[in-house]
């Protein structure tokens, strides 16, 4: 065989050999969101997480969950890779199911982002009115937390009315029919509430529940790749920092994305919320431990979960 055709042949057979080696070098990051994960929300439209990352050679998978408890399920049961943002109650009961979590990222308190709602034209004026009334909420939400606070503070338990544990969409659907007395929900469904239905807030968080967002990784991915938690971290800060000095030109990705709300209605949503995204630090599990306290002495934990047995990822300086 002539030494070209040997050259070739060589060439062709080095080609075959790396070919799998390549296909296999290159790999998926699965990002699990909700419709409230504003930022998340925003880098995928945007593509500007999949420009950071493709460098990297890693491609970007979306998946969609109605709510925070299932999004972090699938974490656990490594369905998914990272979560976008959960309120700050939904890694307790994630870990009382054994999940082994790391926190990469939190968006600072936001506690006016979440409310109690009740029809405009209610009689209920108090907390205390809560008492023998259907309160929808969302289980393991942010809400939850708050609804217990709510209660607490006006001297009542769970005993003390009939929770609906529906997903938003379900939730949004039984207020409007009137199925239930009072709605707790969060951000962008309060502002949507109150435009759309004309719906009272009862309560927010103010003095109740601080309202603290996290990204979460499974453990195991965020130990094999922390290069990529460090470029997903930068992302969201830069995200957060536009979407805060660009509220009109956020709302209009946004609107679409979540059910084709107007402007003036995500405007409304997005100025109750921080975006700043920042590390996670020890102190803020303090209370990650009083949520986990207290649903466990409302018997909606199966047992007493230590909010500090997780791994916090320390970003590097920019």
């Amino acid at each position: 065989m002539p030494l070209k055709n040997l050259l070739q042949l060589g060439l062709a057979l080095l080609a075959s050999a790396l070919l799998p080696n390549l296909a296999s070098a290159e790999q998926t990051l699965r990002i699990g969101y909700q419709k409230s994960s504003t930022l998340i929300t925003l880098l995928k439209a945007r593509g500007s997480l999949e420009q950071r990352l493709s460098t990297q050679g890693i491609r970007v998978s979306w998946h969609e969950f109605p709510s925070g408890l299932p999004l972090l399920e699938a974490l656990n049961l490594g369905n998914v890779d990272l979560s976008a943002d959960v309120a700050d109650t939904v890694p307790v009961f994630t870990q009382a199911a054994g999940a082994r979590l790391t926190y990469f990222a939190r968006e600072a308190p936001s506690p006016t982002a979440q409310a109690i709602l009740v029809p405009a034209d209610s009689p209920l004026r108090t907390l205390a009115d809560l008492k023998g009334k259907r309160v929808a909420v969302t289980k393991a939400a942010g809400s939850h937390y708050l609804l217990i606070q709510a209660l607490a503070k006006a001297g009542l338990t769970f005993k003390d009315i009939t929770p609906a544990y529906l997903i938003p969409a379900d939730g949004r659907a039984a207020f409007e029919n009137h199925k239930v007395d009072a709605w707790v929900t969060w951000d962008p469904y309060v502002a949507s509430a109150q435009r759309q239905q004309n719906a009272r807030v009862l309560a927010d968080g103010s003095q109740l529940a601080s309202y603290q967002r996290y990204y979460l990784a499974g453990s195991d991915y965020a130990q094999a790749h922390p290069q990529v938690l460090q470029q997903v971290y930068l992302a969201l800060r830069d995200v957060g920092t536009w979407t805060k000095a660009n509220p009109v030109a956020a709302a209009r990705i946004l609107g679409p994305l979540w059910g084709n709300l107007d402007s003036p209605t995500v405007q409304q949503a997005n100025a109750r919320r921080s975006y700043d995204v920042q590390p996670v630090r020890p102190e803020n599990l303090v209370e990650q431990q009083q949520i986990a306290d207290a649903f466990y002495r409302e018997g909606l934990l199966p047992k007493a979960v230590d909010a500090t047995a997780v791994t916090l990822f320390e970003p590097a300086a920019r």
